[in-house]
């Protein structure tokens, strides 16, 4: 089994205010993207390598409440009020090769369904309630059974150069890390939870940070 970063996940309060957030930081708008009807979601997309993008996800005012919690935390009211002024790095997505080693290597990372949208198929271990393990440091996991969306995207010009993550517990979160094999530009050390993200753009270095944890409701 093999486990290397697949996308960003920023939250967005719509997807107008997430594609206005991301042209201004990053001078490229995105694009492409959908719905996604089972998790009542949709998105915007912008490539950051070869096999690797951002996701911009909102809850979708036309889709259908889910029987389920939304993933990524969606549903969480305190999130929701934080990205009423602006987006928000919640978590990433890493691909592997073996969804179902994953999940039996580390459970918390939740069970496996399946998704389709158009010419993309993949497999998606969703966690209990959508929370984030971790706060979002580790990763949810996605096995694509197609191709990659970002082959298929223009060139943005964008570059994922490194993910720092910190966590209290960041022992753990290695141990997990070394059982899932996480490669790719991936640095986890000790300190209150936070997620990084340096980004090359047509505008020069750019990085995302996650909120500090005790981070006020806007």
């Amino acid at each position: 089994m093999r486990t290397v970063i697949d996308h960003l996940v920023v939250a967005c309060a719509d997807l107008a205010q997430g594609t206005e957030w991301a042209q201004h930081l990053f001078g490229v708008a995105p694009a492409g993207g959908g719905k996604h009807v089972t998790m009542g979601t949709h998105n915007r997309l912008l490539r950051l390598g070869p096999r690797c993008y951002l996701e911009l996800i909102a809850i979708d005012p036309e889709g259908t409440a889910p029987a389920q919690p939304r993933w990524f935390d969606l549903d969480n009211p305190a999130l929701q009020q934080r990205i009423r002024s602006t987006p928000e790095l919640v978590t990433w997505v890493a691909a592997t090769d073996d969804i179902i080693d994953a999940v039996i290597k580390a459970p918390m990372l939740g069970e496996v369904s399946a998704f389709t949208r158009g010419a993309f198929a993949w497999r998606f271990a969703l966690t209990e309630g959508g929370r984030l393990n971790f706060g979002g440091v580790l990763p949810f996991v996605i096995q694509w059974e197609s191709a990659h969306p970002a082959e298929s995207m223009d060139d943005s010009g964008c570059e994922l150069l490194a993910l720092q993550l910190s966590h209290p517990a960041a022992a753990s979160v290695v141990e997990l890390f070394r059982a899932l094999r996480v490669g790719g530009p991936v640095e986890i050390g000790a300190g209150p939870r936070q997620l990084q993200a340096r980004i090359r753009t047509p505008q020069g270095e750019v990085t995302l940070c996650s909120p500090p944890p005790d981070a006020p409701a806007a």
